[in-house]
C-alpha cells in the first residue's frame, strides 16, 4: 500500500514514537518528510542526530491549516502522530489540547483529503477506552473520557471517522496501547523509575502503583503503524496495537529494580496521583483484529524491552537530558 516512489509524511516526528517511526521508515528505504514542532531554538527534538539522505525535516504546527496543506502536498502516505499527550498537563491546560489534538487532526485530515493521499494513519490512544469494562479491550469497547486528554483524543477520532464517512478519506485509526522505550518522556512511569534509580536514588517517588497497563516496546508499536499503512481494505477501521497482556505499575517497578540491581523503596508522591475518577484502573488490549488483518505480532517481551530501555537511559549522555529529581507533567 505504501508507494515507495512517494514521500511519506510523519507529523510529531520529533517526539518519542514519531522519531522511532521515522528511523524505521528510513531504514526500509522510504523518503520521509518529518514534521518537528516549530520553536525559536531551531531544535528538532529527537530527530537531532538522525542523518539520512531520505530525510527532510520541516518545522511548523498542525494547528495551522495552511501549513498542513503545504507539507502534505505530494505525499502518498501520512502518519499523523502530532499531539499533546501528557495527561497531568491536560488538567492544567485543556484548551491547548483541544486546539492541537482535535483541530490539528481536522487540519491534517483536510490536508490529506485535498492532497489525495493514498492513506493517512491517524494516531489514537488506549486512554479513549478508560478503565476496562471487558478484558481484553476490543475496538468496540465504549469510549470513556476520564481526562481532558482522553476527551480530546476521542474527539480527534470522531473527526477522523467523519472524514472517512463524509469524504471517503482513506484512513485508518491506529490505537496503540502503552508504548515505552528509549526517548520516552520522563512524565511516564517507566522512564521516571529508571532515571531515579540510575541517578543513584534509593527512595523512588511514584504515583498509584495498582493500575495495570498493556506495555508495548516502541519498535513493536512502529511496526504496527507500518503494517496498518500497508494492509489492503482496512480503511475506516479503528485498530488496536497491543500485546494482549497486562502488568501492574507495582510489578513493573519491581521488574525494573531487579534489572538494575537496585535495592530501592518507593513512596507515593501526591503530586503524581490523578484525580480518583480520572485514573484508568485497567488496560489490556485485544489484538486479534490487527493480527487477523496483518502479519503484525509483538516481538519484544516486556523484560527484554525494559533491559533495552535501562541500557539506553543509563548512558550518561542520555540520562543528562532528563531531570530525575523533578516531576515532569
Amino acid at each position: 500500500m505504501i508507494d515507495q516512489a512517494k514521500t511519506i509524511l510523519v507529523t510529531g516526528a520529533d517526539g518519542f514514537i514519531g522519531s522511532h517511526l521515522t528511523e524505521m521508515l528510513l531504514g526500509l528505504g522510504y523518503k520521509v518528510r518529518a514534521l518537528a514542532q516549530y520553536n525559536s531554538f531551531n531544535s528538532w527534538g529527537w530527530l537531532e542526530g538522525i542523518k539520512h539522505p531520505g530525510l527532510e525535516v520541516v518545522c511548523g504546527d498542525v494547528r495551522d491549516p495552511d501549513f498542513c496543506r503545504e507539507i502534505t502536498a505530494g505525499c502518498g502516505t501520512v502518519f499523523h502522530l502530532a499531539a499533546l499527550i501528557a495527561i497531568p498537563y491536560s488538567y492544567v491546560a485543556p484548551d491547548s489540547y483541544v486546539d492541537t489534538n482535535i483541530k490539528g487532526t481536522m487540519n491534517m485530515c483536510q490536508a490529506a483529503r485535498f492532497a489525495g493521499v493514498d492513506r493517512i494513519v491517524v494516531t489514537s490512544t488506549s486512554e479513549v477506552y478508560g478503565t476496562a469494562i471487558e478484558v481484553p479491550i476490543p475496538e468496540t469497547h465504549p469510549r470513556q473520557p476520564q481526562s481532558p486528554y482522553s476527551a480530546t483524543k476521542i474527539g480527534a477520532d470522531a473527526i477522523a471517522e467523519s472524514f472517512y464517512n463524509a469524504f471517503e478519506l482513506p484512513l485508518v485509526i491506529a490505537r496503540p496501547f502503552n508504548t515505552y522505550g528509549p526517548r520516552q518522556s520522563a512524565r511516564a512511569i517507566i522512564p521516571t523509575i529508571i532515571c531515579q534509580i540510575a541517578s543513584g536514588m534509593r527512595t523512588i517517588k511514584v504515583g498509584d502503583l495498582t493500575p495495570t497497563r498493556d506495555f508495548n516496546y516502541v519498535t513493536d508499536t512502529c511496526r504496527g503503524f507500518i503494517a496498518l499503512a500497508q494492509a489492503e481494505g482496512i480503511e475506516g477501521k479503528n485498530i488496536n496495537i497491543a500485546s494482549g497482556t497486562e502488568i501492574s505499575m507495582g510489578d513493573t517497578l519491581r521488574m525494573i529494580a531487579d534489572i538494575m540491581g537496585g535495592d530501592v523503596e518507593y513512596v507515593v508522591d501526591p503530586e503524581r496521583l490523578r484525580p480518583a475518577k480520572s485514573e484508568v484502573r485497567r488496560l489490556c488490549g485485544d489484538n486479534r483484529l490487527i493480527t487477523t488483518l496483518t502479519d503484525w505480532r509483538p516481538q519484544v517481551t516486556l523484560r527484554e524491552g525494559l533491559e533495552r530501555t535501562v541500557e539506553w537511559l543509563s548512558k550518561p549522555a542520555n540520562l543528562a537530558r532528563y531531570k530525575a529529581e523533578i516531576y515532569n507533567r
